[in-house]
């Protein structure tokens, strides 16, 4: 079946180390996707994201230019990041494993998101949501993602382990859910 992302309930943002000392957040305001979604068999759900990767904000104005930058993510030549999963693992009926494929500024690996569903419930609308929370890491300079500093005392500015953090809440048409 179906289902819409709700952006208006939905979180795509990510975090990673500042001067080995500090936790910086950001996210990506701007995204749409596609998701079929079986509620009686998990495994074989389905999803779609784009990511307008210019949305991308920390709250930092001088941080988020450097992020669209080509030192970062290139947003002039790769507007877009995209999700698209490949398959989904269950470890019991609220917990498991989304797999898909994560393309940043041209370049796809395999990600492994793992989540937890919260389930559906009908909203005073008639119409359904559903809810899920998924964390990953990665390495970002397997995107090309290189750019850092060293610090005088050793280290380096930012990390290179970034960790995913996904919010989603989707929503069952109106049409969808009066044909059920």
């Amino acid at each position: 079946m179906s289902w819409q992302l709700d952006p208006g309930h939905t979180h795509i943002g990510f975090t990673g180390r500042h001067m080995m000392v500090a936790t910086v957040r950001g996210e990506f305001t701007n995204f749409s996707g596609s998701v079929e979604f079986d509620e009686h068999d998990l495994t074989r759900s389905k999803v779609e994201v784009q990511i307008e990767a210019a949305s991308v904000t920390t709250h930092n104005a001088a941080r988020d230019e450097h992020f669209r930058s080509a030192e970062f993510f290139d947003v002039e030549k790769y507007p877009y990041i995209a999700f698209k999963s490949k398959r989904v693992e269950m470890s019991d009926a609220h917990h498991g494993q989304l797999i898909g494929d994560l393309t940043i500024r041209g370049i796809t690996r395999e990600v492994v998101l793992s989540g937890e569903y919260g389930g559906v419930n009908q909203t005073p609308w008639g119409t359904y949501s559903a809810g899920f929370s998924l964390q990953g890491k990665v390495d970002r300079r397997d995107w090309e993602l290189n750019w850092n500093a060293v610090l005088a005392g050793g280290g380096l500015v930012a990390s290179d382990t970034i960790t995913l953090t996904i919010d989603l809440e989707l929503t069952k048409p109106v049409e969808a859910t009066a044909s059920a």
